[in-house]
């Protein structure tokens, strides 16, 4: 059994998993196994793999499923890993040579069952630079939701997390016709708990694509917004927080619960009296949210039934 498995979600990239295999197939250490999540692709990817798989150059397993989204793509590849480590690589992305070996190593160094895993970093594919920045020098631990929220390092990085941990929150619930989860809510339901350890080098190139779910993030609140609501819950519920991030949250939360109309929004707020403040800045960003989806039937319709709750036609009109 590898120590690592690297898995990649993939749906339609047949045209991009290739760097992701050259990279792996390059890597000094080959003490991993490639697991690649089809999420129902209807391009030549399931071919594309099982060349992959007949060069026997890398251990490669093949899980094909009906589409479902990223989440669902997680759930399966933690029903499905067995190694000790796993690491997510997207399928337009690709890893150093060195990565795995870095990996190994510093678990092997100073991990043990006080850490959730450890947290790298990702470099822009085409600048060869950290997505910003490198950790501070003297960071040697930290909790998963204090880069984002103490701006110690607020943007992409990437987690290689403990199996064990992420298979007891997998598989993460979500809503039906709802595909735009962040299964980012796994990752902190694990970092909560115990700390990640800091590996201040490249273990990630990133080539954000057009139709990723990062350039999409307002169409995201109008397709999924049961799960964004769910995701602010939890968010509110987090140990290590901070008054500042709190208000955001619960901005996030209430124009979540104006999309869907959910009649329980306060009772439902872990912070109600926050939630209850922050209720003018939620409604405007519900309404921001209109006016960027605002050719969306949805949020055409959405707009008029909130308009004529606020706004009844008179009597002598009807």
């Amino acid at each position: 059994m590898p120590t690592l498995t690297v898995f990649t979600p993939t749906y339609n990239r047949a045209h991009l998993i290739g760097r992701v295999y050259d990279s792996l197939c390059k890597q000094t250490c080959q003490d991993f196994e490639w697991l690649v999540i089809d999420d129902g692709s209807t391009d030549n990817t399931r071919e594309v793999i099982a060349q992959y798989i007949a060069q026997q150059r890398i251990a490669i397993r093949y899980i094909w499923k009906e589409n479902g989204g990223l989440y669902t793509g997680y759930n399966t590849a933690y029903a499905n890993i067995t190694s000790p480590l796993n690491v997510c690589i997207d399928s337009d992305d690709f890893m150093p040579e060195n990565a795995v070996e870095m990996i190994l190593q510093t678990w092997n160094e100073r991990g043990g069952e006080q850490y959730a895993g450890i947290i790298g970093l990702d470099f822009y594919a085409d600048k060869k630079q950290p997505i910003g920045g490198y950790f501070p020098k003297e960071l040697e631990e930290v909790f998963l939701y204090d880069l984002k929220i103490r701006y110690i390092h607020p943007e992409d990085v990437k987690q290689v997390m403990r199996t064990d941990l992420m298979q007891k929150v997998a598989p993460l619930i979500g809503f039906s016709g709802e595909k735009d989860f962040n299964p980012y809510y796994m990752l902190l339901q694990v970092g909560n708990n115990q700390p990640m350890l800091v590996l201040n080098q490249n273990l990630c190139f990133v080539d954000y694509q057009p139709t990723g779910m990062a350039s999409n993030i307002y169409k995201q609140y109008i397709r999924s917004p049961r799960s964004f609501m769910k995701m602010r819950i939890l968010e509110m519920k987090m140990k290590r927080n901070t008054l500042r991030n709190l208000l955001r949250v619960n901005i996030h939360y209430i124009a979540s619960c104006l999309i869907v109309q959910h009649r329980n929004w306060l009772l439902d707020s872990p912070k109600k009296l926050l939630t209850i403040l922050m209720t003018p800045w939620g409604f405007l960003l519900f309404l921001l949210i209109l006016w960027k989806n605002r050719n969306h039937k949805y949020c055409l319709s959405l707009f008029i039934s909130f308009h004529l709750q606020c706004f009844p036609t008179p009597k002598y009109f009807t």
